[in-house]
């Protein structure tokens, strides 16, 4: 499903990055002591980062079909009582805040609100599977010592969705969210280190219902084999309701995490009491698939930055072009150059100030530099550098301009279109 390398795998394999040094540096992220541990908060350029990637997922999610929804971060400690959390997570929530007589918890999920959801309309089978998804808010209570850059965080945005479907639905349903895992990894240029069913274990960690792991884990280790790839099964790294499939990613330091998941629930379905009406007019329990394409914002972004350190693909960069005009003569063809941009939905700066030498070496993530002297300003025309230090002829500004925004918008890793035989790898 994924290809043996990524272009960026052409770099020196020695060098590594640390997300929390380099995001810094970046002025992607921070913290502060006021907002507190694990809280980080995201600078304009992290805030460009994290949008264009929530921008490209709910647009790959609304062309497989899902339909986006928006649910409250907080819910009452009774919802959390049915859906299982509080009898077998409720160490890693928050505690319960009294409101008059009720008491509400901050989420540490965002499944049992798309439950209700699902729960809150008659459903018949013809509208099955229905593909629910948000990028939401939840809270993990996580301790001080665990806590690490945009890796492990209490406040999180989770790209969740859940599919709501029959009993024959369902091994197709969690193999299309392998591969709309797999296209993702793909444009980002990112690969897994490998893929793991994961079971239960010993401990009442886990809801004691023996038929429904050996149901779900049967359907998962189906999906995992029409899919093709090789997996390793490992005990007591479930959820707590279902087993899961999990792709894992390696940081810079060689520790292994959770990037995506897969799971197929039949205890939540069953907990809420959801129901469709089947084509023999009874009412028949769904199958509830749980899927994230890039599980938490944070964590994505984290691998993100330690994998290009910093050189995000075109699509994903804070800053996609800069324009650098030789003189002061130039800054007016600049100025329309940059507009230009913005029109066609470019994130440009100029940078007018200090030498072009100098200008270009501060610009060196950002994939495309483009210089205007005296003789692109009376034609029209712009010279491009892309960031790999190659250099284009002189083009028309608008012809430059569309095909950056051609490979933009195809979230391609590439710098320049091969068609034009100019074939700039993504450095």
């Amino acid at each position: 499903m994924f290809p043996g390398r990524s272009p960026h795998d052409s770099r020196e394999e020695t060098v590594m990055y640390d997300h929390r040094k380099l995001g810094r540096e970046l002025d992607l992220f921070d913290t502060d002591p006021l907002i507190g541990s694990g809280l980080p908060y995201w600078l304009p350029d992290g805030a460009a980062v994290r949008l264009a990637l929530e921008e490209y997922i709910r647009d790959v999610e609304r062309k497989a079909g899902y339909r986006h929804v928006y649910s409250p971060v907080l819910g009452k400690r009774e919802l959390y009582e049915i859906s299982g959390h509080w009898a077998h997570y409720h160490e890693d929530m928050f505690p319960p805040m009294d409101l008059g007589a009720e008491q509400v918890v901050l989420r540490p999920s965002l499944c049992p609100h798309h439950a209700l959801m699902f729960r809150s309309r008659g459903h018949s089978y013809r509208e099955l599977p229905l593909r629910m998804a948000e990028i939401g808010g939840m809270y993990r209570a996580e301790l001080s010592g665990v806590l690490g850059g945009l890796t492990r965080v209490r406040a999180i945005q989770l790209n969740d969705a859940h599919i709501f479907c029959t009993p024959d639905q369902a091994v197709d349903e969690a193999r299309s969210a392998l591969d709309l895992i797999a296209a993702a990894y793909d444009a980002l240029g990112i690969q897994p280190v490998r893929y793991r069913l994961s079971l239960p274990g010993a401990g009442g960690k886990y809801v004691a219902d023996p038929e429904l792991w050996e149901r779900a884990s049967a359907l998962l280790v189906e999906v995992l084999k029409e899919a093709g790839v090789p997996y390793e099964a490992e005990e007591g790294e479930a959820a707590f309701y279902g087993p899961k499939i999990d792709v894992q990613i390696v940081d810079h330091a060689g520790r292994e995490s959770t990037l995506s998941t897969v799971q197929i629930d039949f205890y939540q379905p069953a907990r809420f009491d959801l129901e469709y009406t089947g084509q023999d007019g009874a009412h028949h329990r769904p199958v509830m698939v749980h899927r994230s394409i890039i599980g938490s914002i944070e964590r994505a972004v984290a691998h993100l930055i330690e994998v290009h350190g910093g050189a995000f693909p075109a699509w994903l960069a804070p800053r996609q072009l800069i324009v650098l005009p030789i003189s002061e003569d130039e800054i007016p063809a600049a100025e329309a150059l940059a507009s230009r941009c913005l029109e066609l939905g470019l994130r440009a700066d100029i940078s007018a100030q200090g030498s072009l030498s100098a200008r270009i070496r501060t610009a060196h993530l950002t994939p495309y530099q483009a210089i205007i002297g005296a003789r692109e300003a009376a034609a029209g025309t712009v010279s491009l550098r892309l960031r790999d230090s190659r250099t284009l002829p002189p083009l028309p500004a608008g012809e430059a301009l569309g095909r950056i925004a051609a490979l933009v918008r195809a979230h391609r890793l590439d710098l320049w279109d091969p068609e034009t035989g100019s074939i700039l790898s993504f450095n």
